[in-house]
């Protein structure tokens, strides 16, 4: 199996990669862990509580096959942070896949991982014009880019990213990933039912809760 990890920081946005986190795990079986530079609870921008598996201590970024860096309103806290960003140069002149999206690929350009390559990002221009290690003249103007072993996405196209990332790793996602119309289904095919073997193994679970 594939090893997953997601960076997490203040104000991070998991609407923008709970469409890839949960086909990852939902659909293909996939682990990840959620690495943060400090072993604490962190406010998501909708203001859900989560606390990392992993420190950036704890973690060998040589260890996984991809990182993912979700957006975030309030991405100064991230930039600053010299354990964050440290173990993302710890990833630099590696095949680890980096998928930012958002206002993300600001950090990996500050750890060094967007020299040299094309990508895109929602950070607001003046961001962009106030750090000198941001290479303007690779940013595209497009809603996802793929250069190298770096995959970028502006935040509202988070399908679009989830799909890139996915068909990167060769995960069967079909012809239309998450976008499947209501009125394209029968009710019969809006009836759901377990497999025999599910369905014993949730009678038996349900044991517990009743006897």
């Amino acid at each position: 199996m594939r090893k997953f990890a997601v960076l997490l920081y203040p104000d991070f946005s998991l609407q923008e990669i709970t469409c890839l986190t949960s086909a990852l795990t939902v659909w293909f079986g996939e682990k990840i862990d959620y690495i943060a530079s400090e072993n604490k609870e962190y406010l998501s921008e909708d203001g859900l509580r989560i606390i990392p598996t992993k420190t950036t201590a704890e973690a060998d970024i040589a260890d996984y096959d991809c990182v993912i860096l979700p957006g975030t309103i309030n991405p100064l806290p991230a930039l600053f942070d010299d354990r964050l960003i440290d173990f993302l140069k710890g990833g630099n002149n590696s095949d680890i896949v980096f998928a930012a999206i958002s206002s993300a690929p600001i950090l990996l350009s500050k750890a060094g991982i967007l020299k040299g390559k094309k990508f895109t990002s929602g950070f607001f221009m003046q961001m962009a014009d106030s750090f000198d290690f941001v290479e303007k003249d690779n940013f595209t103007h497009k809603a996802v880019v793929e250069d190298g072993n770096v995959i970028t996405g502006i935040g509202m196209f988070f399908r679009e990213f989830a799909e890139v990332v996915l068909k990167r790793f060769e995960y069967d996602i079909g012809n239309s990933f998450m976008r499947d119309k209501p009125e394209d289904f029968t009710e019969e095919e809006l009836t759901f039912y377990w497999s025999e073997e599910d369905y014993k193994e949730f009678r038996r679970e349900l044991k517990a809760y009743t006897d």
